[in-house]
């Protein structure tokens, strides 16, 4: 038998495991609970950022589903989460292309609220040398009241995670924060994009995940130590800081194609290895590694991989 037949019975074979360990992962589905926001993303590709004032001519325009929720939402799923989402769009095309595209991504959708004679929220981005700006329409993310959450208690209590950000109410986001709290839920707060938030939110998550322009806008790093310990701040190409311990996870080096989604993919991720109870710094490693694949290809949920997709991808950066 020849070297090269070894060599690729043990590729195979290591392929294979690989791939088993990953179904077992997956067939112990765990529950997160995504409560945000839903967009279509209008993207604009473009070789110049143009000035105030300014028109230039764009090379490339595309529509792709978005949202921080959703997005977080799709990455979770992705990797094998049970996921739901809760909130809201309007009763127009948008809005029902991308239910049917949260179905098909296997996320459960009876959380979400169709809000006739509003628009479906839409996120214009602006993509320019592997950067990008972005303004967002609510629309009906605007809905999703304290009331709607409410409705869907029990998508909540049937969760070991829930998962949020501010592109809907604050409102809403202090009685999730509440409620999950009340449950004995784990809760992730992605604080973006800013605002300032009442103490007893912060005191009641369980992880805050801003990134360095967030954390530095609210004061995160100046705050109290009983504060501290939640917060895991993204730091882009330089990895991730966990105060706690004041543990530094590096990123992975990637080619970068969008970043879009990446901070997104990072929430989803850590929502998905939370809830499998996962050690912090394991949990950190492997958002880090789904956030890095996921700018490799374009759009916010483009690059988004699978369970097997990081366990591959972090074969090759075994740690030292």
């Amino acid at each position: 038998m020849s070297d090269v037949t070894i060599f690729s019975g043990n590729v195979i074979l290591f392929s294979k495991l690989l791939s088993e360990r990953v179904q077992g992962m997956m067939n112990k589905k765990n529950r997160v609970c995504v409560v945000g926001s839903i967009n279509m993303d209008v993207v604009t590709t473009t070789r110049k950022m143009p000035k105030q004032g300014e028109t230039v001519l764009g090379k490339d325009f595309r529509t792709y589903p978005g949202g921080k929720g959703a997005n977080q939402a799709v990455a979770a799923s992705r990797l094998g989460s049970d996921v739901t989402l809760i909130g809201a769009v309007g009763d127009d095309v948008f809005g029902h292309d991308l239910l049917t595209h949260l179905s098909e991504e296997g996320i459960r959708t009876e959380g979400i609220t169709v809000i006739p004679n509003v628009p479906t929220g839409v996120a214009n981005i602006i993509l320019t040398n592997n950067d990008n700006r972005i303004i967002v329409a609510p629309g009906a993310n605007h809905h999703v009241t304290p009331e709607v959450v409410k409705q869907h208690r029990k998508l909540i209590e049937q969760s070991d995670v829930v998962l949020l950000q501010l592109e809907i109410p604050l409102e809403t986001i202090a009685y999730t924060v509440d409620l999950a709290y009340e449950l004995g839920n784990d809760i992730i707060l992605n604080p973006a994009p800013f605002q300032t938030l009442p103490e007893h939110i912060l005191r009641k998550v369980t992880y805050l995940t801003p990134n360095e322009t967030e954390a530095e806008a609210m004061g995160l790093t100046k705050l109290d130590i009983d504060i501290k310990h939640k917060i895991v701040m993204t730091l882009g190409e330089r990895g991730v800081h966990f105060m706690k311990d004041d543990m530094m996870i590096p990123a992975f080096s990637v080619p970068v194609v969008d970043t879009t989604g990446a901070g997104d993919t990072f929430n989803g991720a850590f929502a998905h290895q939370l809830a499998n109870k996962q050690p912090i710094e394991q949990i950190i490693r492997r958002a880090n590694a789904a956030s890095a694949l996921s700018v490799t290809k374009m759009g916010a949920q483009g690059g988004m991989p699978t369970a097997l997709e990081v366990e591959q991808f972090l074969t090759m950066y075994p740690k030292s």
